[in-house]
């Protein structure tokens, strides 16, 4: 049964990464991969709150495990950031790198901790 909670909850978060990745960057030219960022941080964000309210195995495996794993890409973001990096662009890949684990930490342990505290 859990195979499949997962696979329900990829079938939603790999089409949303994709939607959300070309209508960030179609609004936003340049070589920066902000729709990966968003995605990512988004990600964070919601398996962030899901550890803290603790929620249970089944609810896990469709948000946890399959929609937050679809809908973050950290394939993409390594790619994005070695691509960067082969086009000379050291800024863009090092603010990358930093952004994408600075970023993803910052909504993660506080998206824990606002839902612990309102689920304790």
């Amino acid at each position: 049964m859990t195979p499949l909670l997962v696979f329900a909850g990829a079938m939603v978060g790999a089409p949303l990464r994709y939607l959300v990745d070309r209508a960030v960057q179609k609004r936003h030219e340049g070589v920066f991969p902000w729709g990966t960022l968003l995605v990512n941080v988004t990600g964070c964000l919601v398996l962030g709150g899901l550890a803290g309210a603790a929620v249970s195995t089944p609810v896990f495996a469709v948000l946890g495990t399959g929609f937050c794993g679809a809908l973050t890409t950290y394939s993409t973001f390594s790619y994005e950031t070695v691509r960067l990096a082969e086009e000379r662009s050291y800024l863009y890949a090092a603010v990358n790198i930093v952004a994408g684990v600075v970023a993803g930490l910052g909504t993660a342990l506080p998206a824990y901790a606002v839902v612990h505290a309102m689920t304790a």
